[in-house]
């Protein structure tokens, strides 16, 4: 993977509050996190949405960009961590702006993502970095403390470079589902049958795996405002980080790391092999009409 060093950084797509402070411990009503799952030690986890149990005491927490400004215009800026997400997010929303209304005749808006340090307020209420990153449907917002990609390489066993641009493409994954109208269906489906809620949430969770792999097949046509490329290539390499990023964070894979038995009734983002498949097959397609996880036999 290779960012284009003559790129413009759009900062104005994240929000940095970190230093805010932010509130004090979690407010957690189920869901959340990449994972979802709250593992023993580990207390963390990667990415969905909140909107399965939307929390109620949000914030309205301001961020200032003036630090992150400065730093992104600088020579060296695709050495900073928080540079090359912010990239990331302009090449992951430079998609989605011509593939949603290409593949679903719908208008794609912006979602900003919000960097914090430990504790965050949003529209789904207070949540720490234990829960990784997540999309709130609430305010449209991604949130991510940058810490967790350390925790993801450590504590995970996912060190890849690409494993960052996935985390995000799967989060904004969460955004299309709520511009689309899928989240909210499937809530009121499962609020009809709880019997299906996590089957459901699995299915909510592959698509926006296959998601985030189709903008990855189609990651080196993303631009900045002046047409500049963001990415100069994606390797073989990139998409095996990729997969097996997808393959770190399976329920199955998160439950055996955590000491216990595998419990499919407890699923909620899907199987480390299932993870990967619908990763692929948004990649092998580039087209995220492929990616249709609730589809009968899926």
């Amino acid at each position: 993977m290779e960012l284009n060093e003559n790129a413009d950084i759009d900062t104005s797509q994240v929000e940095d509050r970190r230093g805010s402070g932010g509130p004090g411990g979690i407010s957690l009503g189920g869901g959340g996190g990449l994972v979802g799952v709250i593992v023993t030690v580990l207390v963390a986890l990667v990415g969905g949405g909140f909107g399965l149990n939307a929390l109620t005491n949000g914030g309205d927490e301001q961020g200032d960009n003036t630090a992150i400004e400065q730093e992104c215009a600088a020579d060296d800026a695709l050495r900073k961590l928080d540079c090359r997400n912010t990239l990331y997010v302009n090449s992951i929303q430079n998609w989605w702006q011509r593939a949603l209304p290409e593949s679903f005749g719908k208008t794609y808006t912006e979602s900003d993502t919000v960097f914090f340090e430990q504790a965050v307020n949003t529209g789904c209420g207070a949540a720490d970095s234990g829960v990784g990153p997540f999309y709130c449907p609430a305010d449209d917002q991604v949130y991510i403390d940058l810490t967790f990609y350390q925790q993801l390489a450590d504590q995970l066993g996912a060190p890849g470079e690409f494993a960052q641009p996935y985390v995000l493409a799967h989060e904004y994954g969460h955004h299309v589902q709520d511009l689309l109208g899928t989240e909210a269906q499937l809530r009121q489906r499962q609020a009809r049958d709880p019997g299906q809620a996590n089957q459901l949430s699995v299915a909510l969770e592959l698509q926006a795996d296959c998601f985030a792999g189709a903008w990855a097949k189609n990651a080196t046509g993303t631009a900045d405002a002046r047409g500049e490329k963001i990415f100069t290539s994606i390797t073989d390499e990139d998409i095996r980080q990729g997969l097996e990023t997808a393959a770190a964070i399976g329920d199955d894979a998160i439950q055996q790391r955590s000491g216990g038995q595998i419990d499919e009734s407890a699923f909620t983002h899907g199987t480390s092999a299932q993870r990967q498949e619908w990763f692929k097959r948004g990649y092998d397609t580039g087209d995220p009409t492929a990616c249709d996880t609730f589809a009968s036999g899926r």
